[in-house]
C-alpha cells in the first residue's frame, strides 16, 4: 500500500493519468495507449500570467522552484545612513503599516495590535531597513483620516505625516485586501497625490497570506488599480508573502536614485576613519550614549525630547497617555551621538491594562533596561501641590534604574508654571534634590536640573549633565592608582578591633559601565556592609564619580601551604650540596 501511495503522490504532482486510474481502480494504461493529450490536462488548462501577476506570489511555478533574486550593483552597506533612499509606509488605520516596519527592520520594535476603532501608531517611527542587500531608510507613519477635525490627534498626526514626506522619496501604499477598497483608501489616494506628488509611490495589498487563489486577488488589484499608482503587489507583512517581488521593484528605483548622487552616496570623507575607530575602543565614553526619558504619563517627556531635538519629532498634547510607541531617535551634541528614547507614560501595573497600553508598560521595561542613562521627567506643579518630590511609580522606576546599573538623572519639567509663585519656586528648587537623596539612598549626588521644555530652557544643562553622568559611568582607573587610595583610607577608617581588622590585599576596577571593583581579601575575616559602604562612599567623594551606582566585590585569596613548598624545594638543595660527583648507586641484592 504504501508504494502505491507513493505512486498515486508522484502522478498527482506530475498531473499524469495514472493518478486517475488509482483513484477509479482501473487499471494503469501502458505508455503506449496514453493518448496525446491528456484528459486531466483538458479539464486545467494551464493559468495565464496576468501582467501584475510577479507580485501575488500565488503562481505554482514559483511554489516548486524559486528564482534566484538578483543582486544590486550597489554596494548599500557602505552609503552613510543619511544618504540612504527614504522610503514611508502609509494608509489607512489598522493596514499592517507597523507590521511591515518590523518587517523591514528585521526585529519587533514598533507595536502592532489589531485595534479596528482605535489607532496604534501616533508617531513617526524610523529605522534602517534590510530587504536582500538593499538598505534604505524607513519611516512608520500613523494610520490617515482626512476627514478628521481639526485640533484632534488624529488631525496632527496627519500634519505630522505630511511634514516628513519632505524628505522621503519612495512611498508605500499599504491597503487592507481582505478588507477590498474602502473609501478611505481613496481619500487617502488623494490626499498622497496632493501632497506628495514628486514622491514615486507603490500600491501594497497586504494581508494576501489566505487570499492566494486567482479570482479574489485578480478582483482586489483591479480595485487597487483605481488609486491611480500603477500596478499593486500583494504582499503579507506577517508571512514574508511577496518580499522577493517587492525587493525586484524597489531595486531599479534605489539604484537609479543612487546613480545620481555624488559619488554614488558614498561617503569619502567620513570622519569615523578606522583610526578613530580603533582610538574610541580604548575611550568607552566616546562611543554612542543611549538615553532614555521615562516617567508618569503627561509630565512632558514628548515635550523635552522635541525640545533636545529642536525639531517637532514625537506628537504633543495635554492628552494623558499619548504617547503609545517608544520612539527612537539620533542626534549629535558637542560632537557625540546620542539615541534618545521616549518611552510611553510609566504606569502601575495593576493586571487590567488591555490593548495598546498594556503592551507600552513592557515595551517602556525594556527600553529602560537598554539604556546606559535615565532621565526620569517629573511634574513641578504636582510636586507643589502633593508637597511630594516622588510618587510610588516614580520611586520604583529610580530604584529599578539604580539596580539595573543605570546612570540617573532627574529633571524637573514644566518650572515655568512656578514663575509666578516664588515662594513655590524657590521651595521647589531646596527641597527635591534632599527629598531625592532620601527616597534613593543607594546612590548619593543624583543630579537634578530644572528645565521648561515647553519654553526651551534647559536643554544645554540637561544634555550637559546627561554627558557627565555617562563619562562617571564609563570610567576606568588604574590598578596602582586605587591601591595607594586604599591605603589612605584605610588608615584613616576607624575600625572597632584592630586584630579583627579586615586585610585587602589589593582592589582594582575590573569593568566599567557601571563601574565595578574587586576586593582581594587575605584571611578569613571580610568586609561588612558598614565597610563596603564607607569604601563606596570614599570612592565617590575622591575620585568625584557621584551620582552612579557603584558595585564592590569581594574575593577570598587562600593562604599558601608553606610547608609543602619547603618539603619541596629542601630535597634536590640538599642531594646538589652531598657531593659534587657523579654517586654510584648499589644493589644490595648483587653483593
Amino acid at each position: 500500500m504504501a508504494a502505491v501511495a507513493a505512486v498515486l503522490r508522484a502522478a498527482l504532482r506530475r498531473g499524469r493519468p495514472a493518478a486517475t486510474a488509482l483513484l477509479h481502480h482501473r487499471p494503469i494504461p501502458s505508455a503506449r495507449s496514453l493518448p496525446t493529450q491528456p484528459a486531466l490536462g483538458r479539464a486545467l488548462p494551464p493559468l495565464r500570467r496576468l501582467p501584475f501577476s510577479a507580485g501575488f506570489g500565488y503562481s505554482t511555478k514559483s511554489k516548486a522552484k524559486k528564482s534566484p533574486m538578483k543582486q544590486s550593483r550597489f554596494d548599500f552597506t557602505k552609503v552613510d545612513a543619511a544618504l540612504l533612499p527614504t522610503v514611508i509606509l502609509v494608509g489607512r488605520p489598522n493596514v499592517g503599516k507597523s507590521a511591515l516596519f518590523n518587517r523591514f527592520i528585521q526585529r519587533r520594535e514598533a507595536l502592532v495590535y489589531n485595534t479596528p476603532g482605535d489607532h496604534v501608531t501616533r508617531d513617526i517611527r524610523e529605522g534602517v531597513a534590510k530587504l536582500g542587500d538593499l538598505r534604505f531608510r524607513v519611516l512608520d507613519s500613523a494610520g490617515l483620516e482626512t476627514a478628521a477635525t481639526s485640533g484632534s490627534i488624529l488631525a496632527r498626526t496627519a500634519d505630522m505625516t505630511g511634514n516628513v514626506l519632505a524628505r522621503s522619496q519612495f512611498a508605500i501604499f499599504l491597503i487592507d485586501v481582505r478588507d477590498g477598497l474602502q473609501p478611505l483608501d481613496l481619500e487617502v489616494g488623494q490626499w498622497l497625490r496632493k501632497y506628495a506628488s514628486g514622491i514615486h509611490t507603490l500600491v501594497a495589498m497586504n494581508k494576501s497570506e489566505s487570499l492566494d487563489e486567482l479570482g479574489i486577488l485578480t478582483a482586489a488589484a483591479g480595485e487597487a488599480h483605481k488609486l491611480g499608482f500603477g500596478d499593486p503587489i500583494a504582499i503579507s507583512a506577517e508571512t514574508g508573502l511577496g518580499m522577493a517581488e517587492l525587493y525586484e521593484l524597489l531595486r531599479p528605483l534605489f539604484e537609479d536614485y543612487m546613480s545620481r548622487l555624488p559619488f554614488n552616496g558614498l561617503n569619502l570623507d567620513d570622519p569615523t576613519s578606522e583610526a578613530e575607530t580603533e582610538a574610541h575602543e580604548g575611550d568607552e565614553s566616546k562611543l554612542p550614549l543611549q538615553l532614555a526619558i521615562v516617567g508618569r504619563p503627561n509630565v512632558g517627556k514628548s515635550t523635552l525630547l522635541n525640545t533636545l531635538l529642536q525639531e517637532q519629532r514625537v506628537l504633543v498634547g495635554p492628552e494623558a497617555g499619548l504617547t503609545r510607541d517608544s520612539i527612537r531617535a539620533k542626534f549629535q551634541f558637542d560632537n557625540r551621538t546620542v539615541y534618545l528614547v521616549d518611552t510611553a507614560g510609566w504606569m502601575e501595573r495593576s493586571g487590567k491594562e488591555k490593548g495598546p497600553a498594556s503592551l507600552s508598560v513592557v515595551q517602556s521595561r525594556k527600553n529602560l533596561m537598554r539604556a546606559h542613562i535615565v532621565a526620569l521627567v517629573l511634574d513641578a506643579e504636582k510636586i507643589a501641590k502633593s508637597k511630594s518630590s516622588m510618587n510610588h511609580p516614580e520611586v520604583v522606576i529610580a530604584r529599578q534604574a539604580i539596580e539595573e546599573g543605570r546612570g540617573l538623572v532627574v529633571v524637573i519639567n514644566k518650572m515655568d508654571l512656578l514663575r509666578d509663585k516664588q515662594l513655590l519656586f524657590d521651595k521647589v528648587m531646596d527641597a527635591v534634590p534632599r527629598e531625592i537623596q532620601t527616597v534613593i539612598p543607594q546612590v548619593t549626588g543624583i543630579p537634578v536640573v530644572f528645565v521648561s521644555a515647553l519654553e526651551g530652557r534647559g536643554r544645554i544643562a540637561v544634555m550637559r549633565q546627561v554627558i557627565d553622568t555617562y563619562e562617571k559611568w564609563c570610567l576606568r582607573l588604574p590598578t596602582s592608582r586605587l591601591n595607594r587610595w586604599l591605603r589612605k583610607v584605610m588608615s584613616r577608617h576607624s575600625w572597632k578591633d584592630s586584630a579583627t581588622q579586615p586585610k585587602v590585599k589589593y582592589f582594582t576596577q575590573v569593568k566599567a559601565r557601571p563601574p565595578t571593583f574587586v576586593a582581594f581579601m587575605t584571611g578569613k575575616t571580610q568586609l561588612s556592609d558598614t565597610d563596603v559602604r564607607f569604601l563606596t562612599k570614599s570612592l565617590k567623594e575622591d575620585f568625584d564619580i557621584g551620582g552612579i551606582p557603584i558595585r564592590i566585590v569581594q574575593r577570598s585569596i587562600p593562604r599558601k601551604a608553606s610547608a609543602k613548598s619547603s618539603t619541596r624545594n629542601t630535597g634536590p638543595r640538599n642531594a646538589r650540596m652531598r657531593t659534587d660527583k657523579r654517586s654510584t648507586i648499589s644493589d644490595p641484592t648483587l653483593s
